[in-house]
């Protein structure tokens, strides 16, 4: 999927809603388990649930990779069962020496055929650029997250910029905004506004809202630009709303109140244009 396609979906969807399929078989309702593929069972319940509601679905593939050749069956399945046109994301987080992310990204884009996969920087330039080199496809570079190791190395001080500073632009160098996105953390409020004018045009995939504490409306006040520029991920929050025979409805409910908030957020950005 292009950058022009993605905007033209948040427009028409009047959404930036990313649902994680971070699916833990331990969690899922017991009812499900008697399913043939319980994991992709509830995945196709809860795709069947949001598919109006999102712009893209975010599979993080550790979930499924812990559980062998039956979990990448499971990814296979879902990969593939979700509907074309919706953007699709490899939450995998690879970053190796090149001719290795070579492969990485033919794993991803080529065999299982996701639109994006995060990629971690810190090996550098050359573990990057790999990704970089499938039309309209797009790697999502680890910019700022929200787990609390993030101060351990991302918000130490360099010189005069935090390290993560550092990978932004060495990011916006690497890529493009048609083929670069920045993993940026939604508990991360005080730093987004900041962040927003030093990649004033890039996508940013925004995970830690719901369950994680960030908000919606920091985020969006903060961090749109004027194509949205926004994937706003909700994982646990959507998907683990209820854990009965209607899970899928409850799944459904939230995910609207997010893109009906979201709706808001974006009429105010038209009117401000």
């Amino acid at each position: 999927m292009n950058r022009q396609e993605l905007v033209n979906l948040i427009k028409e969807k009047q959404s930036y809603l990313c649902v994680g399929l971070d699916t833990d078989i331990q969690k899922i309702p017991k009812h499900l388990l008697s399913h043939a593929d319980p994991v992709f069972a509830f995945n196709k319940a809860i795709i069947d649930a949001t598919k109006d509601l999102c712009v893209a679905y975010k599979i993080n593939t550790a979930f499924y990779e812990s559980m062998g050749m039956r979990g990448w069956e499971s990814l296979q399945r879902t990969i593939e069962y979700i509907p074309e046109g919706i953007f699709t994301i490899a939450d995998a987080k690879r970053g190796d020496i090149g001719n290795t992310s070579t492969q990485y990204a033919k794993t991803f884009f080529e065999t299982y055929k996701f639109d994006s996969v995060t990629v971690a920087p810190y090996m550098g330039k050359d573990s990057v650029t790999p990704f970089l080199q499938f039309s309209e496809k797009w790697a999502i570079l680890l910019g700022l997250t929200s787990n609390e190791g993030s101060q351990d190395f991302q918000m130490q001080q360099i010189g005069d910029e935090f390290l993560f500073e550092k990978v932004l632009k060495a990011g916006m160098e690497w890529g493009t905004p048609e083929n670069l996105m920045f993993v940026v953390g939604a508990t991360q409020s005080s730093q987004l506004g900041y962040i927003r004018k030093l990649v004033p045009d890039h996508f940013f995939l925004v995970p830690g809202v719901g369950a994680q504490g960030g908000s919606l409306e920091e985020i969006s006040t903060q961090a749109m630009n004027k194509d949205c520029g926004l994937l706003v991920n909700a994982s646990r929050a959507i998907i683990y709303a209820g854990n009965g025979d209607d899970f899928a409805t409850d799944a459904r409910r939230v995910a609207k109140q997010y893109q009906v908030e979201m709706a808001g957020y974006l009429n105010k950005m038209v009117a401000a244009v």
